[in-house]
């Protein structure tokens, strides 16, 4: 299998002051462990950043680059998206292809808008997904606290069945590229 990983919207106005999400720090040094282990086998990396038209995340402000400590290779490639889905109005779905990628390995910012919505079209697309529970964070909102929701997300996507292929959960120690799991 041909794998590539997305790196959803690990960007520095989401891991910074006000909108740093939890953990964030600690969730970019897994990033930096999967993305390193995508690489050594081969895989494809691909860094997806979010943009608005003005303010917050506008396009080339210090918010849209890349977060502080994100090791990024000159081969990996980058994606921009204006949408939670990184398909929807962009070239992702064209890249992979051109790249006879056949399963995703997802991580990123912030789970229940961009991995979330990204992950369950992955599946529609007929991608098979690898989640790295450890690896995508959120800063939580008033009814659920982050951690809360990254479980919550963890266990749901795990479990959708109707688009046949499926999200597998593991973690950043656990993840093997192009390798078997034990099940």
């Amino acid at each position: 299998m041909n794998t590539a990983l997305l790196v959803i919207d690990v960007q520095q106005g989401l891991c910074e002051d006000e909108h740093d999400a939890f953990e964030s720090q600690q969730v970019i040094g897994r990033i930096n462990q999967v993305s390193a282990k995508v690489r050594e086998a081969g895989g494809l990396v691909v860094f997806v950043q979010h943009e608005s038209t003005s303010g917050y995340l506008e396009f080339a402000t210090d918010a849209w680059q890349l977060a502080r400590g994100l090791h990024v290779e000159t081969a990996d490639l980058r994606i921009r998206k204006t949408s939670p889905d990184a398909f929807h109005r962009t070239e992702l779905e064209h890249v992979l292809g051109k790249h006879a990628v056949t399963e995703l390995v997802i991580c990123g910012m912030h789970t229940e808008f961009c991995v979330d919505t990204t992950a369950r079209r992955a599946l529609a697309l007929g991608f098979p997904v690898t989640l790295v529970g450890d690896a995508h964070t959120t800063e939580g909102n008033r009814h659920l606290s982050a951690v809360q929701v990254i479980r919550h997300h963890n266990e749901t996507l795990a479990n959708i069945e109707s688009f046949g292929p499926r999200v597998r959960v593991v973690s950043t120690e656990d993840l093997r590229v192009g390798g078997s799991y034990d099940h």
